[in-house]
């Protein structure tokens, strides 16, 4: 299964906790606001992808299928 990181950008309110969990696959800009890497995350980061989504105060950021 592949996934990868869908960001509602309405619901964000730009903690950056995302980024500060998960590196590898989401930065931020200059106003604290996630930028999510494009593409499948790698199996091996799946589980600090999830972390991060856990995490996620706003609800903001949810992992979906990317068939």
């Amino acid at each position: 299964m592949s996934e990868r990181l869908r960001l509602d950008p309405i619901r964000c309110d730009a903690h950056g906790v995302c980024a500060e969990l998960f590196p590898e696959g989401i930065s931020l800009d200059d106003w604290g606001y996630p930028i999510l890497r494009a593409g499948p995350i790698p199996a091996d980061l799946l589980e600090h992808a999830r972390r991060a989504v856990f995490a996620c105060p706003a609800l903001a950021l949810k992992l979906v299928d990317d068939r």
